[in-house]
């Protein structure tokens, strides 16, 4: 539980005793700012290179204490990198307070406790320095977002593809209908040359090309940050060298653009896909689009039917404010969604549930044996698959407190099977049981199987807008 504020679940996950919802915990704070009787005004602006802002409006304890300033750094320190995480930017501006900037500032400095944060958000993802200044509240500058139109383009024949950490997924589409899907294993992270990614993704455009008569256009998915199809961050290629990436791997998707005589070539993040793929199959917006893969990858298509320049990154994004929450072995963070909402989940949490792997076994082939278990009927394989449900539930609760969600599509690797629609059913009683409001609200999709290890691929190939004649 937390050491600041008490918290009480009502769906405790049975694997992990300790869990503190982002979300309760915020709620706890927010009631004892307003119990205060003098909230303090705060916000956080987050910039990035081509002038767009992003707002977001919060008050925080009058710092009378030394607990109540304590109080207000783990709140603002968490929602800072949340925001970070789900919106993007170079630049941190802080309004409210100059103990909570200074504090910040801190953490997010070369040597910071933030040093990865500090490090993807400036030279990585948006190649500037990355600063952090504070100014009074009024003086916070206006919100300028913006979005794209991507996707929902059927017409002609098309080739898309899903890069994960653990397959790589790619579909031929003829007018909207599917011709060809298939899935390969494949083993990127750690892979120092960039030739293995890219003869990779060459092996699965040419398979799904032998299944159609021409090719009008290609659109890709995978995680990461990729601005105008030019991959600026991929965990996929977290083994390759600064030098080497920046070389051969920054501008590897226009290389293969000209490959296919310079068709419409559109590469964006996997989580937005996912989106975009529930979008496209029911017609509604307002969709979050969650795909437990290796990692965690979320997307957003706005109750306006656009995909905004957020990043979406919410697998960095902490969602268990535990001190001792299980730490993320890239980015170094605790509580952070990839550790609870993933292949990763499960491989942690399978010693909890009695199951034992060796070490060389991978994380596809734990969720394999684990998944085999839930189909035997075996409890335990029951007690991971129903602690990562309320993990979700409660993470989705969290969600909706920075998103206009009316639809949640789950897809992915561990949403499949039994042990899938026990997780996906848990998830939903926890909304009916915590957040009855949100219940009425966000309507959770299952789609049929093929639809959620190859739908991202398929929606995939309708991003990019054929070229008129």
């Amino acid at each position: 539980m937390s050491p600041f504020l008490p918290i009480q679940l009502l769906c405790p996950p049975p694997l992990e005793p300790g869990f503190t919802p982002a979300v309760l915990w915020n709620r706890a704070f927010r009631e004892r700012v307003g119990e205060s009787g003098d909230p303090r005004p705060f916000g956080v602006a987050l910039e990035q290179p081509d002038g767009t802002v992003s707002v977001y409006e919060t008050a925080v304890l009058p710092e009378t204490d030394p607990a109540a300033a304590e109080l207000n750094l783990r709140y603002v320190e968490h929602l800072v990198k949340f925001l970070l995480w789900q919106r993007g930017g170079h630049r941190l501006i802080l309004g409210g307070s100059d103990s909570l900037t200074k504090a910040i500032a801190d953490r997010y400095s070369p040597d910071g406790e933030r040093s990865f944060d500090f490090h993807f958000m400036g030279e990585k993802a948006y190649r500037r320095p990355f600063e952090v200044t504070g100014v009074a509240y009024a003086d916070l500058p206006a919100s300028r977002e913006a979005a794209v139109e991507l996707g929902g383009h059927l017409d002609g024949c098309r080739i898309g593809f899903d890069l994960g950490g653990s397959d790589r997924k790619c579909a031929a589409v003829i007018d909207g209908e599917v011709v060809f899907s298939e899935e390969v294993p494949w083993d990127p992270y750690f892979q120092s040359d960039p030739q293995y990614h890219l003869d990779g993704i060459r092996h699965s455009l040419r398979r799904a090309a032998e299944h159609l008569p021409r090719i009008d256009a290609i659109g890709g998915s995978a995680a990461g940050v990729y601005v105008n199809n030019e991959v600026r961050v991929g965990s996929l290629f977290r083994g390759v060298p600064d030098d080497v990436f920046e070389k051969q791997v920054r501008r590897m998707f226009f290389d293969l653009q000209a490959e296919w005589n310079g068709v419409p070539f559109v590469v964006v993040n996997d989580g937005d896909v996912t989106a975009l793929a529930g979008s496209m199959s029911t017609g509604d917006t307002g969709v979050l689009g969650v795909a437990m893969g290796t990692s965690e990858a979320v997307g957003f298509v706005t109750p306006g039917g656009r995909i905004t320049t957020w990043l979406n990154e919410l697998a960095f994004a902490p969602i268990d404010f535990r001190e001792d929450a299980p730490a993320d072995e890239w980015s170094g963070g605790r509580g952070v969604g990839a550790q609870f909402l993933s292949q990763q989940a499960v491989g942690r949490l399978a010693p909890a549930a009695g199951y034992e792997f060796p070490d060389e076994m991978g994380l596809p082939e734990r969720l394999i044996e684990v998944q085999k278990a839930m189909e035997a009927g075996e409890s335990g394989a029951a007690d991971i698959f129903k602690t990562i449900g309320r993990d979700f539930g409660y993470a989705v609760a969290h969600y909706a407190d920075y998103y206009d969600i009316r639809q949640i599509l789950a897809l992915g690797r561990v949403t499949s099977g039994a042990g899938g629609d026990l997780l996906l059913n848990e998830a939903k009683d926890v909304l009916a049981t915590e957040f009855p409001e949100l219940a009425e609200k966000i309507q959770f999709r299952q789609p049929g199987e093929k639809e959620k290890r190859h739908g991202q691929a398929i929606a995939a190939a309708s991003l990019a807008a054929l070229k008129k004649s």
